[in-house]
């Protein structure tokens, strides 16, 4: 670890001490019983160890509401989508529909993409799930990571190809699920 490294997350780890109970606080005044405060607040300290350029911040308390209210966003939108995925799958009489066997087979190929996304750097991860969860254009994702549109069709390039290259390995011999001897 670099000097730069350490002393980043030194200023870190001093606004996550000088904040974090704050920001739990705060978080518990909108979020509801299904989402933990906690938890959501955790998820933004990591975000900012993710973040460059955090000695200039101003106001560390916005920041970490914007980063916060993000993170909860995201939540509510996946907890939002698997309700819709459940009402969906109710009203499907049975013989009708994908076969179990098939659901499996998605939910497995969607648990090797989330471990393929969660290897990559944070800066190509971030850009990743910036356009399709937030659905930001590339103009917009540049802005919030501070980069060029040029690295931000890179990385989206080098993410689809991770996507498609995971979602065409077969199960059996994809690394994530091989034993370990």
């Amino acid at each position: 670890m670099s000097g730069t490294d350490l002393s980043h997350s030194e200023y870190v780890g001093g606004l996550f001490r000088s904040h974090y109970v704050w920001l739990c606080n705060r978080l518990r005044g909108y979020l509801d019983a299904g989402i933990s405060a906690e938890d959501v607040a955790a998820e933004t300290f990591a975000q900012l160890l993710d973040s460059p350029n955090l000695t200039s911040i101003q106001q560390p308390r916005a920041l970490l509401t914007t980063l916060a209210q993000r993170v909860t966003y995201r939540l509510w939108y996946r907890r939002d989508r698997e309700r819709e995925h459940l009402d969906q799958l109710q009203h499907i009489q049975p013989g009708f529909g994908p076969s179990p066997e098939f659901l499996t087979q998605q939910w497995q190929t969607l648990s090797v993409l989330d471990q393929a996304l969660e290897r990559l750097p944070g800066k190509v991860r971030a850009t990743f799930l910036l356009s399709r969860l937030e659905g930001l254009t590339y103009p917009q994702i540049a802005a919030e990571l501070g980069i060029s549109q040029r690295s931000v069709s890179v990385y989206m390039t080098r993410c689809q190809a991770l996507c498609q290259r995971s979602a065409n390995q077969p199960l059996l011999t994809h690394p994530t699920l091989q034993r370990s001897a």
